[in-house]
């Protein structure tokens, strides 16, 4: 087998804006054996439109904007979970979500960036990165092979400094529609390496089983409890969980790929390791596809547009549509919109439509 993936604990937003508690995942993470902790670097309106309304995440539905502006914090919080990380010795990783976030990681330094998969699609936010000249982790949930290789050719950086996440954008994502055998296709197809992002329960499943399928990182989120608050902690590994993976995926490295699958069967039953290891076929999941072109990014209004105004930036954003809100145009046309005459009324929050215009 090859060497150990690089191993992500992605502590997202389960600090809840507590520095304390932030220090503390840090160090938890490092203890049970993660190479790398990642934040999110929150703030609420460069996400969402506050007309989204509640989200149904695995807690229940919450109104999202009003969690997301709770969370928003300052440059210095950041720092100081990046300056924590590297005193452990491993290394700080986060997600930008606009513009606003991307300043304020490049101020930080970070030697490398996460693309999260919603935001996959959102060119300028791909164009702004790409210009940092830093390795980027790339996630490729609710997304086509054209959806990935349209943002490549935008983010414009080396291939060697680009790392594919595999992943399915829901919480928890079920294992079976994992398709891991998807791994080496993306690998060959690109040319670059490929790793997994895991919404999946289970702390061995997919991360052995992708491992196996040639995975270079594996990414988890990782809370102290199951039972904290957090957005994502109900899908979280905790410590106990967290280095039991790491554990096994140091075992797994002592095993050819055969005989890894053997074992795995042997742990999970044939069908089960059979189900996500899957056909190799890149193509949406079941229990994402409804979210296609909701959880991507469009071209929203940022206020009740009239007929007959003419568009301005301040008027637009590029915001994830969700469930409540129409999508709108791709992002890719946000700068060609500007200027244009609306034709019909556009309500704060609605995605615009080249009819709008």
């Amino acid at each position: 087998m090859n060497k150990k993936p690089f191993i992500i604990a992605e502590l997202g937003t389960s600090h809840g804006g507590d520095l304390i508690k932030a220090r503390e995942l840090v160090a938890a993470a490092a203890e049970a054996g993660a190479d790398c902790i990642k934040c999110q670097i929150v703030f609420a309106g460069e996400i969402l439109h506050p007309n989204t309304g509640t989200v149904g995440l695995p807690g229940g539905a919450i109104p999202l904007y009003l969690v997301f502006k709770g969370l928003e914090q300052e440059e210095e919080f950041y720092g100081e979970i990046k300056n924590e990380a590297e005193k452990l010795g491993i290394c700080f990783l986060a997600t930008p979500f606009g513009p606003k976030s991307a300043a304020l990681l490049k101020k930080i330094g970070p030697k490398m960036v996460k693309i999260a998969s919603p935001e996959l699609n959102y060119t300028t936010l791909l164009e702004e990165i790409g210009s940092w000249g830093k390795p980027v982790y790339l996630s490729t949930g609710v997304s086509t092979l054209g959806d990935i290789e349209t943002a490549l050719e935008i983010i414009k950086i080396p291939r060697h400094d680009l790392t594919l996440l595999h992943c399915i954008t829901a919480y928890p994502a079920p294992p079976e529609e994992y398709n891991l055998r998807v791994l080496p296709h993306l690998a060959g197809i690109f040319g670059l390496s490929v790793g997994i992002s895991d919404h999946s329960p289970d702390p061995l499943l997919v991360p052995i089983l992708g491992t196996a399928m040639g995975a270079a990182a594996i990414e988890k989120h990782f809370c102290l409890s199951r039972n904290d608050p957090g957005l994502d902690d109900a899908i979280a590994l905790d410590p106990e969980d967290f280095s039991r993976m790491t554990s096994a995926l140091r075992w797994a490295m002592s095993l050819e790929k055969a005989r890894l699958i053997e074992e795995m069967q042997a742990e999970f039953g044939f069908g089960l390791v059979e189900k996500t290891l899957g056909s190799g076929i890149k193509a949406l999941a079941p229990s994402e596809a409804a979210s296609y072109g909701r959880t991507n990014r469009s071209i929203h209004a940022l206020r009740d547009i009239a007929e007959g105004e003419i568009i301005e930036p301040a008027m637009i954003a590029v915001l994830r549509t969700e469930k409540n809100l129409r999508p709108g145009l791709h992002p890719r046309w946000e700068r060609t919109i500007v200027g244009r005459k609306v034709q019909n009324p556009i309500p704060a929050g609605e995605g615009i439509r080249f009819e709008d215009i």
